[in-house]
């Protein structure tokens, strides 16, 4: 991929300048890409190399995300995103570190002892995009439906601004994560790789159609919640269903299993942790006269709670045996733990509340629920302090595009929104 600059002197004088950023042309392919100019929300707040790199670079910016959003990578396999990433940090006089893996890329920005990181996902999910953007995906079967590409363009814009600073008050890691969509997650390369060595604290954002653009949520707390897989196979010797009594009736004991564990669990766990069970698929038989052999359950179970999803896995496999003991039928129980709660510390998020106030002013700070989806983000909390936010990309008219379909869109100001909230956050935390 070449990655060429063709960035133009903007006529007029600096503070004469509106608030929208990228006049300039960006071309990031041999063909060229000339990007319309992007409003700036929070133009002007500074600090000035800050303000100078979102007006000289911020249609690069847009430029970077819609590339990435037509050329959608699976996970682990974002070897052309990667590169993208690469060849930007590295024209920015920058030295990347490509992970072990092949995918992904951690690079600092800054020198000292201090350290505070900044992550983006950077995968794709496997859906076939149906927005009819004119920079849709190409890519069949892979599309950015969950904002990745967005949070690699913030990241990358991020890195453009820090890298123009005169002066940085400590480094600043850039972690660009591969595989977010697959369990366990990528953030476990990350750290295996040395990523979260000398770093204090780490800060997160994910696009949020549910909150308009400019608005940025946060929460002390739990935000996401733990989200493990169970996948339960029944055996049975078979036979007549007008003879049950001869053998192990293997759907009565998904059946069992169905409604009982549920509601096992909602009497044995906290009621306040949020824990709750739920089965996406069971199959089981062909024919209505004959007991299978054989069948499969599968769900998921998820919970707010650090100290209930470490006793879970035990708690479920006790469970199970109890209740499938009076049925006869074998069984073998696979239990696969995913990513543990999200729940950011209170210095960590009033530090991004800090960072969001100065980047767009008090009215941009929104609360957010807590989810019961899962983000792999978790597990660098399981090592460091830190907090993620919700970053409104929300248009504020017409319908808001969720997550994980393949008709979401985002507003794109909420690049520019991004990446001021990124570096604001940092700053404060080094200060």
């Amino acid at each position: 991929m070449t990655v060429l600059d063709s960035r133009r002197e903007i006529p007029g004088d600096r503070d004469g300048r509106d608030a929208s950023i990228g006049v300039s042309d960006a071309l990031i392919t041999a063909d060229g890409v000339s990007m319309a100019p992007v409003t700036d929300l929070g133009a002007g707040r500074g600090p000035f190399w800050l303000d100078e790199a979102l007006s000289r670079g911020g249609a690069d910016v847009v430029a970077w995300r819609r590339h990435i959003h037509m050329n959608p990578e699976l996970s682990r396999h974002e070897f052309g995103t990667t590169e993208l990433i690469c060849s930007v940090l590295r024209s920015l006089g920058l030295e990347p570190s490509v992970l072990p893996g092949g995918t992904g890329v951690i690079c600092d920005v800054g020198s000292g002892s201090r350290c505070v990181a900044l992550r983006a996902d950077i995968d794709a999910l496997p859906l076939t995009e149906a927005t009819g953007l004119p920079y849709s995906s190409t890519v069949d079967g892979a599309a950015h439906a969950c904002g990745h590409d967005a949070h690699t363009a913030i990241l990358l814009g991020a890195a453009m601004a820090l890298a123009s600073a005169p002066e940085l008050p400590g480094r600043v890691r850039l972690i660009f994560q591969p595989a977010e969509e697959v369990m366990p997650g990528g953030a476990l390369d990350v750290i295996t790789a040395g990523g979260l060595e000398g770093v204090d604290r780490i800060f997160g954002l994910h696009c949020d159609p549910r909150v308009p653009v400019g608005k940025v949520g946060s929460r002390i707390g739990p935000l996401t919640s733990a989200a493990d897989l169970i996948e339960l196979r029944l055996t049975s010797p078979g036979g007549h269903t007008s003879r049950p009594h001869l053998t192990a009736d293997l759907v009565h004991a998904l059946g069992v299993v169905i409604t009982s564990l549920p509601s096992l669990l909602s009497r044995r766990v906290d009621p306040r942790s949020g824990t709750v069970l739920v089965w996406g698929a069971v199959h089981a038989g062909q024919a209505a006269n004959a007991v299978p052999q054989d069948g499969v359950l599968r769900g998921t179970l998820r919970t707010a709670d650090h100290e209930v999803w470490k006793a879970l896995e035990p708690l479920v496999a006790s469970s199970v045996q109890s209740l499938l003991a009076p049925t006869g039928v074998g069984f073998d129980l696979q239990y696969r733990r995913g990513v543990p709660p999200l729940v950011g510390d209170q210095d960590s998020t009033s530090l991004l509340r800090a960072g969001v106030e100065a980047a767009l002013g008090e009215d941009a700070l929104t609360g957010t629920e807590q989810s019961s989806g899962g983000e792999d983000f978790a597990w660098y909390l399981e090592h460091v302090q830190g907090s993620f936010a919700r970053l409104g990309v929300w248009s504020g008219e017409g319908e808001m595009r969720d997550l994980h379909r393949p008709t979401f869109e985002l507003d794109e100001r909420a690049l520019a929104v991004g990446i001021r909230v990124m570096v604001h956050t940092a700053l404060a935390s080094l200060a």
